[in-house]
């Protein structure tokens, strides 16, 4: 197994089911968590515990996963800014959701308060046509993104002097508590500081360039690899490329998803191709040679066996979508085409052959009104 691979991350084998899933990466995240765990490389290992957790959670990515390959789906996430700098900044998405045991084994929180923390980017999602022959072959396309990125006045702080102070509403802690007092006793409920959003901080003197958020909106080429052997419906991940995250947290993630275009001469059937050739009833009977371009643009000749039928498909090797180092077939099915108007010479070949397997010609100058009393 690859280094590096989701399953052997979470520890568990390719065909774990949901339960599996969620029960290795409660285990792993309680082991591995920055707040317990003070190993060194603790911190890199929760990270990559979340990677996995979050594409092998989800039916879709845990399929493109599958279909792809490791390497194949993370090269997506290896894409460069080109013309001006921004934030390059990786992230992971830890996804507690339906794990409240986690939090009660870290006590719920930091005295008694769920600790917050700086948020994380928001991820984006594209939608990005690519032709028949990208899909086969692999290319890198260059889009433009239009996402939310560090402000470069104030370094993301939303500080003009680059500095944050506790949040004097809530004292640093994210959270505000409301008291009452019932005929139960005394009823505490805790809620997100509205000063600072839950952050615990504010900027000490709120940049003028972004008002205090630390973001700002810019639009950026972006290189994106897209891999041979795509398919509609896949989604490539830009790690990093999605909108920017709180000051110290990371950026979210770009999603690009694909759709393959329509293509004139060539049809997808999962790893092979499609296309036609027309032939004539005497190639069909005999037996001929055609010349097949592929989608590659190569001279192929393909040998038509003698009494092939209609619709039949005969292979090409090799020929089909590349996809993880190996490739598919051209898959070439054959129409016979019968001549409307045939040349009186070849008309006349053909009534014989009729002649010599006993059928009756039609008489065809004899009109329609002399075709009806015939069969009185």
């Amino acid at each position: 197994m690859a280094a590096g691979d989701y399953y052997e991350t979470l520890g568990i084998p390719r065909n774990a089911d949901e339960k599996e899933i969620k029960k290795a990466y409660r285990n792993l995240a309680r082991k591995f968590h920055p707040d317990v765990c003070k190993e060194p490389g603790a911190e890199e290992k929760f990270k990559q515990i979340n990677e996995a957790y979050s594409v092998l959670s989800d039916s879709q990515k845990r399929a493109q996963y599958d279909h792809m390959g490791h390497d194949t789906f993370t090269s997506a996430s290896k894409g460069s800014y080109t013309g001006g700098g921004g934030y390059h900044g990786g992230g992971f998405s830890a996804d507690f959701s339906g794990f409240g045991d986690i939090f009660d084994f870290f006590g719920g929180g930091f005295g008694g308060q769920r600790y917050s923390g700086p948020r994380e980017g928001s991820d984006l999602l594209m939608k990005m046509q690519v032709t028949l022959e990208e899909a086969v072959f692999g290319a890198d396309r260059e889009i433009e993104v239009t996402h939310t990125e560090a402000c470069p006045a104030c370094n993301g702080t939303g500080s003009e002097t680059k500095k944050l102070i506790n949040c004097p509403h809530c004292g640093g802690s994210g959270q505000v508590r409301q008291m009452s007092q019932t005929i139960f006793g005394q009823f505490v409920r805790a809620s997100t500081c509205s000063d600072c959003g839950g952050r615990g901080k504010i900027p000490e003197k709120r940049c003028p360039d972004c008002r205090g958020s630390g973001h700002t909106q810019v639009r950026r080429k972006v290189t994106v690899h897209i891999p041979a052997g795509i398919d509609s419906g896949m989604r490539l991940r830009m790690e990093g490329y999605g909108e920017a995250g709180d000051y110290g947290a990371p950026n979210g993630d770009l999603f690009i998803e694909a759709y393959v275009k329509s293509h004139p001469r060539f049809t997808r059937r999962g790893d092979n191709l499609e296309t036609e050739v027309e032939i004539t009833p005497a190639q069909a009977v005999v037996g001929s040679i055609v010349e097949i371009e592929t989608i590659e643009k190569h001279k192929v000749d393909l040998t038509i066996p003698a009494g092939v039928q209609h619709a039949t498909a005969l292979k090409i090797q090799g020929e089909g979508v590349r996809r993880r180092g190996k490739s598919g077939d051209l898959l070439v099915r054959v129409k016979i085409s019968v001549p409307k108007q045939p040349k009186p010479e070849v008309r006349d070949l053909y009534e014989r052959i009729l002649e010599l397997e006993g059928s009756r010609v039609s008489d065809t100058k004899k009109g329609f009104f002399s075709g009806l009393r015939g069969k009185k």
